[in-house]
């Protein structure tokens, strides 16, 4: 078989939470040797603090992010313990942490630090609102980012209290950016001999996904609205109201529109001229709503989708978690996985959300107990019992 594309690199993991550990998570499924470097005692916050506990101490949370690392315990306040990271990073090829701006740099280990011992290093932060700027040194979570972002701005309904989208797009849209980016810098560091500094926000990433909405606000002049499940640009695509629930459903363009009238026998429709084109539809959406929910709500969500789908129209149901992970196509598509863990047997994992066909993906490593490889990492390093000794009894490893 293959190796898999970054068997042979070495990434540092020096972060805690969501964003940073599941970035590099992602590298490390694709081969990458994960260091995860954690604070004795606790460790990643999240393994005992995202609620969903285990037989052991670590959350559901931590174990779906921490797959196909190691782990190492280094107290980095301690002069002992920075000095066991800096030998580490001179034969890293990446280093990803997500410390507030500044802390780093603080404990002598940031990029003008390192690059002083590795200058092929890529040295990727990731931080809520970046490394400059007014408010660089906010700490910085996905619920702000959204909020600040605008985002929040056009997620729900009309005159609704404010709300989040219902999963972390700042965090988990900012490790795909990190990702991209420390890649990016990779590649030319092997073409070049010299690292950089990747700076990577939930801020960023969050004003980088609103692409096509503030598109509306720079041709219009006018900034976006909440619409619900409706799309600003087009109309019927939208939650239907059906007999026993709601389901989704898009004649998105003239074509679609025309067919659809004809396949509710509504052919009235067609003529109304409220309706004629997409503009107007968008113009009196909330009566266009009204009169397709009419026949929608005569037959079932499966009826209603099924129909559509016969006739090429693009519609589906709203599913809940277990429906679509457990799902024909979610289980077909191998998006929930089992992986074994010393304490807890069986775990599900997410599964690979990107299918390489040479090298496809694999668990090589469970989800590392807390300092799990101190011992064989420091034996890399060629630190005997002795040196082991010596850097214990200087704080390396101590809370």
């Amino acid at each position: 078989m293959r190796p898999l594309p970054l068997e042979g690199v070495r990434v540092l993991d020096i972060s805690q939470v969501m964003a940073g550990p599941y970035a590099c998570m992602l590298l490390a499924d694709l081969g990458a040797d994960v260091i995860k470097i954690e604070p004795p005692g606790t460790g990643d916050q999240t393994r005992g603090s995202m609620g969903f506990k285990m037989k052991g101490p670590d959350s559901m949370g931590f174990l779906n992010m921490n797959r196909n690392k190691r782990s190492v315990t280094l107290n980095l306040k301690s002069k002992a313990g920075r000095e066991v990271l800096l030998r580490m990073a001179k034969d890293a090829d990446i280093l990803i942490e997500n410390y507030r701006p500044g802390a780093m740099k603080r404990l002598g280990l940031g990029y003008e630090d390192l690059k002083v011992v590795n200058p092929k290093l890529v040295y990727t932060s990731i931080s809520g609102f970046g490394q400059t700027g007014p408010w660089s040194d906010r700490p910085g979570f996905d619920l702000m980012a959204q909020a600040m972002s605008g985002v929040m701005s056009v997620t729900g309904y009309p005159d609704s209290p404010p709300v989040k989208c219902g999963v972390p797009v700042a965090d988990i849209g900012c490790a795909l950016f990190a990702v991209y980016g420390t890649l990016s810098a990779y590649i030319g560091a092997k073409n070049t001999g010299q690292g950089q500094y990747v700076d990577a926000s939930l801020f960023d990433t969050a004003l980088a996904f609103s692409v096509w909405d503030i598109c509306d606000y720079w041709g219009t002049g006018k900034p976006p609205q909440p619409l619900g499940t409706s799309n600003k640009m087009t109309a019927p695509y939208q939650a239907m109201a059906c007999s026993d629930g709601y389901f989704v459903m898009g004649a998105n363009n003239q074509k679609l529109w025309e067919k659809l009238c004809r396949l509710m026998g509504r052919e009235e429709l067609l003529a109304d001229e409220r309706f004629k084109t997409i503009s107007l539809r968008l113009n009196n959406r909330s009566a266009l709503e009204a009169e397709l929910e009419k026949t929608f709500r005569q037959q079932t969500k499966d009826y209603w989708v099924g129909t559509l789908l016969d006739a090429g129209i693009p519609a589906g149901p709203i599913l809940t978690y277990p429906e679509a992970f457990e799902g024909e196509h979610g289980t077909a598509r191998q998006m929930k996985m089992e992986i074994d863990h010393p304490i807890e047997g069986k775990v599900p994992n997410i599964g690979f959300a990107v299918k390489l066909s040479g090298t496809p993906q694999q668990v090589r490593r469970h989800p590392p107990l807390l300092g799990e490889h101190n011992d064989e990492l420091l034996a890399e390093l060629g630190i005997d019992a002795a040196g082991r000794a010596e850097l214990e009894a200087q704080g390396a490893f101590a809370p």
